[in-house]
């Protein structure tokens, strides 16, 4: 339920702060700019986008604001799930703005999207406008109307999830036909390509492993020759450097004879003898094993050839790219040869998706099917006192291929005359008929959605007399069930409130300011009074408002 609305900066409001209550409350106003200037800020709370134009002072923000008072109904679990702080008893949302075009949204003082505003207020409030009556010819909407009488909440949860699955199963199975359409044309090319690979039989860092030994088989001669010297130098013959460090070992170690700080050097000289000898050894053994080998330096260049020819062929840079390359050829050749058995699989799993989706489908129709001949009875008996006399109304179903809500395509039916064919709704009503049939669906829907808060905005436009009073009245009814709001400029509505608030302008040194006022007993029998005679109020006027008010409390 709505209590309070505070508006800043906004338009023609300065600061408006407004209280509402339970039951009926009427707005009325002299103009009708100030009422849309509340229409329009509560639009704002409701997830509309702001109008830059609206701000006031352009260098303060805009800032509408509303609490709902939410005891009763059980949003706990829309809280939590998007991640909002949840007070059991109330809820504020806020919407900020400025003339650059830039505002905020929040709920709680926690920021959040314009399509979660909308998607929380979608369970607060409810705005029915003359502009609102067109949706009573669209099919969605229809469809809308019927799930709520029935509460399909849970059956459309159900059905969302099994035809979301469906349509995911569906799509696998068309990419899995078009992959195997397309990797079949692509098959022998890819056999092609993954044979030269395979029977090249690769082994991770080959190319660096042939291209070091390449290296030393092309430049034996060189490599043997500066061996040999190296060789020589070390242990050759002629006063080699083996024979010197030797001599040296022994003339240091007959030093230590006789004196001591020459030990350490001598065993390290003798280490070094050891140490030289060994290498000396490994170079002589490296070098008489090392040979020139024709035979293997053209298998060696063979093979890296055939490496070199398939990386430029395939665009990559050593062996281990081909690798890799020659893996994925044999993971799409093993899905090709699979991909048959998936594709009957996946038949399989969309059958039992499409049938499970059928069901729970079937289910859904048959709940909207059995509601919609009471929703007809309903709408009949809610619509008479309202002057539509001679109403026939009925629901056409048709079937259709699954869709977002089922399989049902719904068409409301309508006549207004005697003897007059049903026809869909949007081809038979004028502006009134369609205000009044849209009044009775909102009262009964309002009553099953047990939503908080529903506000009618000058619905009542074209209609007057007893038909003005019977839709007071029915405001009246329906806001034993739950806060009506309405906006009206008739007497015989406005008479039927428990409260009335009243909108007017004036004029403050250079600009015009909108506010609001409540009214009490006598200054509410003065704006009935108004509203039945135009400014100049009669005393005639002043006692059919006291009749009407009187009507209120006794009837």
């Amino acid at each position: 339920m709505l209590t309070k609305l505070t508006i800043s900066n906004y338009a023609l409001i300065d600061r408006l702060e407004v209280d509402f209550k339970k039951g009926l409350t009427i707005i009325t106003g002299e103009t009708g700019a100030g009422k849309s200037i509340i229409m329009g800020a509560l639009s704002l709370i409701l997830g509309e986008r702001a109008d830059s134009k609206s701000v006031r002072d352009k260098s303060k923000k805009s800032v509408v604001e509303a609490t709902f008072d939410i005891s009763k109904f059980d949003l706990q679990h829309f809280f939590e799930s998007n991640d909002l702080e949840y007070f059991a008893e109330e809820c504020i949302l806020r919407k900020e703005f400025s003339d650059s075009g830039r505002s905020r949204a929040f709920v709680n003082d926690t920021p959040v999207s314009l399509a979660l505003m909308r998607e929380l207020t979608n369970n607060l409030i409810d705005i029915h406008s003359q502009h609102s009556n067109m949706l009573v010819s669209k099919p969605a909407y229809q469809l809308g109307i019927l799930d709520s009488l029935a509460g399909n909440k849970a059956l459309l949860e159900d059905y969302a999830l099994k035809y979301k699955h469906y349509k995911e199963i569906s799509a696998e199975l068309d990419r899995a036909k078009k992959d195997f359409s397309r990797n079949k044309e692509e098959e022998d090319y890819l056999r092609f390509q993954l044979t030269q690979l395979q029977e090249l039989k690769l082994e991770k860092g080959e190319d660096e492993v042939l291209e070091a030994l390449q290296k030393k088989l092309t430049n034996v001669t060189e490599i043997k020759e500066n061996l040999w010297q190296a060789q020589m130098l070390l242990d050759g013959e002629d006063n080699s450097i083996l024979d010197n460090l030797k001599t040296s070992a022994k003339s240091v170690s007959a030093a230590a004879q006789n004196m001591a700080e020459a030990e350490e050097l001598a065993t390290r000289l003798d280490s070094a003898v050891i140490e030289l000898k060994d290498v000396a050894m490994a170079v002589a053994a490296l070098q008489e094993d090392l040979e020139f080998n024709p035979d293997e330096l053209e298998r060696v260049n063979d093979r890296l050839n055939a490496i070199y020819s398939l990386e430029t062929k395939h665009s990559v840079k050593c062996s281990d790219d081909l690798m890799q390359l020659q893996a994925e050829y044999e993971q799409r050749l093993s899905e090709i040869d699979n991909s048959e058995d998936n594709i009957k699989r996946l038949e399989i799993e969309e059958a039992k998706a499409l049938a499970a989706a059928k069901s729970s489908a079937d289910l859904l129709s048959e709940s909207r099917k059995k509601v919609a001949a009471e929703f007809a009875k309903q709408l009949k008996l809610t619509a008479l006192p309202l002057g539509l006399n001679n109403i026939e109304f009925k629901v056409l179903f048709e079937h259709q291929d699954l869709a977002r809500n089922g399989a049902d395509a719904v068409r409301y039916m309508v006549a207004f005359n005697k003897n007059q064919e049903l026809m869909p709704v949007e081809m038979t009503a004028s502006g009134g008929e369609l205000s009044r049939l849209m009044l009775s669906i909102k009262t009964i829907v309002a009553k099953s959605m047990n939503l908080p808060t529903i506000i009618f905005d000058e619905v009542d436009t074209g209609v007057s007399g007893e038909v003005a009073e019977k839709i007071g009245s029915m405001m009246a009814e329906l806001s034993e069930h739950i806060q009506v709001l309405a906006i009206t400029h008739l007497p015989q509505v406005a008479a039927q409130g428990d409260n009335h608030y009243k909108v007017y302008k004036t004029d403050v040194d250079d600009s015009t300011v909108t506010s609001i006022k409540v009214l009490d007993s006598e200054a509410r029998i003065h704006e009935l009074a108004a509203m039945l005679s135009g400014s100049s109020i009669s005393q005639s006027a002043i006692e059919n408002a006291k009749t009407l008010l009187k009507h209120k409390i006794t009837g």
